[in-house]
């Protein structure tokens, strides 16, 4: 697979939300596109990880919520007790697997990392292991991506990509 790069993946929960904000606190950024991301140095000597919370396909915003707010108002709904099946988010109730399905962790400057390390690097970083880990062609993935306007699932992408790691 040229291009390809080690990545790690986990599906969406509350538990990963929760985990997330313990560990790496707010994100350093969030996008109107629904994307939340952190950086971290700690985890491995040789690298910066870099952690995407990926939107789902077609994402829209909760009605009356910034994309500058939505983590602190998903998290603060998740830690005040709220389901994650009916979050209450400006204007409306969300569902957590509306927004967002879940986290992606890799090299951010393209270190090269075996697969392995970097899932326990980002467990020990994170306390979750994930689902999966392997070689991921992003340049393929973020394409297909934009393509379809949005639409596909990043995650499902993804998964197919970690599904061809030898």
């Amino acid at each position: 697979m040229s291009g390809a790069s080690p990545a790690a993946v986990w599906p969406i929960s509350a538990e990963l939300v929760v985990a997330l904000d313990d560990q790496l606190g707010p994100p350093l950024d969030g996008y109107v596109n629904g994307t939340q991301t952190w950086l971290t140095d700690d985890a491995i000597d040789t690298a910066t990880l870099e952690w995407r919370l990926h939107p789902v396909g077609g994402y829209t915003p909760p009605r009356g919520v910034s994309h500058h707010d939505l983590w602190d108002v998903v998290v603060d709904a998740l830690r005040d007790g709220a389901s994650p099946d009916a979050l209450p988010l400006g204007a409306e109730h969300r569902s957590l697997s509306s927004l967002w399905e879940g986290l992606e962790c890799f090299p951010a400057y393209g270190e090269e990392i075996e697969p392995a390390v970097l899932a326990g690097a980002a467990r020990a970083v994170l306390g979750l292991g994930p689902q999966a880990a392997g070689l991921v062609d992003h340049d393929r993935v973020g394409d297909e991506w934009e393509r379809s306007n949005r639409a596909r699932s990043l995650m499902g992408m993804l998964l197919e990509e970690l599904e061809r790691t030898p």
